[in-house]
C-alpha cells in the first residue's frame, strides 16, 4: 500500500481539501498510474452534493473519472502495458467479467454492478474507490487504454466520460451520412456530441435557449442552431430529427424535444437521467423512443478513442492547476466554462506553502 495526494470533499461541500489517501499495493493485473490530467464532470458535482449515491468509507469523497497519465509500475501478470506508457482511464475500473453484458464489452451494464472509478466498492477488498482528483491511481489493466498518439493528454481526458457518453447513443442509433441529429445543450457533453455526430457524417443542429452560441456551434461542426425559446422556430422543427442527444444537466421538460423527432425517432437523455419520464402517449405519437445511456464499456471506449485519434477529435478545454479545483467546480455550477475544465495534477507534487 502507498499514499498519494488528492483533493477530497466532505459533508457534500465543494470546498475540497488536499489530503493524503491510500492506494492499494499492485495486484497481478494492476497498473500504477501517475495522473497527469483529470477532467471535471458535472456528475462530480452531483456526487459531491449527494444527489447521486456513492459508497463512502467515512473519510470523504475523491471525485474524478476521466483522466490521463503515465504508467509507473505494472503487476506481474500485466502484458498489454509497460512502464512509461501514456494511458487513459474512464468511469469504470472493474466488473464481474462473466455476465452477458461484460462478455459483449458493455461492462457499464454489468449485471452484478460495475465498479465506478470513485465512490464504488472494490470487488476484492470491499474498500471505497477514490478517483482521479489525485496524483496516483491503481487500476486493473483491462480498464486502462493506450492513449493514441496525436491526442493531447489534457484535451483527451474528457473523452473518457463525456466522449463515450456521446459515442454510445450515436452508435446505437447508427448515425451516419444523412442522419439528422440535434444536440440539446452545448456544454461539456454537448460540444463533443456535435463534434462526433458531424464526424460520423450527420447533419447536426444545436438546440439552445439563446442564439449566443451560434458561432461556437458552427465552429464545432453544426450546420444550424435552433433557439428553443422561439415558438416559431420550434413549430417549424416539428418532426425534423432522427436523434436528439439531450445533454442538459438541469431539470427540464421533454415534451418539446419529443415533438421535434421524426417517425421512429429517438430522444436519448444523458445529461440528467434522474428526471421523470413523460407520458407514454407522447411516445406513441410517431412511435418515438425514449432512451438513455451510462458512459460505455471497453469495446465502445476503445472504438471511440481510435475514431477520435483518426479524426483529430478532443474536448475544448480550460486547463487549471488542480489547486484551483474549487474554482472549477463553482464555475461549472454557474455554467461558466467552454467547454470542459481539466485539472493539471502535477501541482500535487508541490509541498504545502
Amino acid at each position: 500500500m502507498s499514499t498519494t495526494a488528492a483533493w477530497q470533499s466532505t459533508g457534500n461541500s465543494v470546498e475540497l481539501r488536499k489530503v493524503l489517501i491510500d492506494r492499494r499495493a499492485l495486484r497481478a493485473d494492476d497498473l500504477a498510474v501517475r495522473v497527469s490530467f483529470c477532467g471535471v464532470c458535472h456528475s462530480d458535482l452531483h456526487a459531491i452534493h449527494g444527489v447521486t449515491p456513492h459508497m463512502s468509507d467515512g473519510s470523504g469523497l475523491v471525485a474524478g473519472h476521466e483522466f490521463t497519465g503515465t504508467v509507473m509500475a505494472v503487476g506481474s501478470a500485466v502484458t498489454g502495458f509497460a512502464v512509461g506508457d501514456v494511458v487513459a482511464v474512464g468511469t469504470l475500473v472493474d466488473s464481474c467479467a462473466e455476465c452477458a453484458m461484460c462478455l459483449m464489452g458493455q461492462e457499464n451494464f454489468c449485471y452484478l454492478g460495475p465498479v465506478s472509478t470513485y465512490g464504488g466498492k472494490d470487488r476484492i477488498d470491499g474498500t471505497s474507490t477514490k478517483g482521479g482528483y489525485s496524483r496516483e491511481y491503481v487500476v486493473r489493466e483491462r480498464f486502462a487504454y493506450h492513449l493514441p498518439a496525436g491526442l493531447d493528454p489534457a484535451a483527451a481526458a474528457p473523452l473518457m466520460c463525456a466522449g463515450i457518453t456521446m459515442w454510445e447513443p450515436l452508435r446505437a442509433a447508427r448515425v451516419g451520412a444523412g442522419s439528422r441529429v440535434a444536440v440539446a445543450g452545448l456544454g461539456g457533453l454537448g460540444h463533443l456530441g456535435v463534434k462526433l455526430a458531424a464526424a460520423l457524417g450527420a447533419e447536426v443542429t444545436v438546440l439552445s435557449r439563446t442564439a449566443d452560441k451560434t458561432g461556437d456551434a458552427h465552429a464545432l461542426g453544426a450546420s444550424d442552431l435552433l433557439v428553443t425559446t422561439d415558438a416559431e422556430q420550434m413549430q417549424q422543427a416539428r418532426g425534423r430529427f432522427d436523434l436528439i442527444l439531450d445533454t442538459i444537466s438541469a431539470e427540464h421538460e421533454l415534451s418539446s424535444l419529443l415533438r421535434m423527432l421524426d417517425l421512429d425517432g429517438t430522444l436519448s437523455v444523458v445529461g440528467n437521467p434522474l428526471m421523470a419520464a413523460p407520458r407514454i402517449l407522447e411516445l406513441a405519437a410517431g412511435r418515438k423512443k425514449l432512451t438513455s445511456s451510462g458512459t460505455g464499456g471497453t469495446k465502445g471506449t476503445a472504438e471511440m478513442l481510435a475514431f477520435c485519434a483518426e479524426r483529430g477529435i478532443a474536448a475544448d478545454v480550460e486547463v487549471l492547476p488542480s489547486s484551483r479545483v474549487i474554482e472549477a467546480l463553482n464555475r461549472l455550477e454557474d455554467g461558466d466554462v467552454r467547454y470542459r475544465f481539466v485539472l493539471d495534477m502535477s501541482d500535487l507534487d508541490q509541498p504545502e506553502a
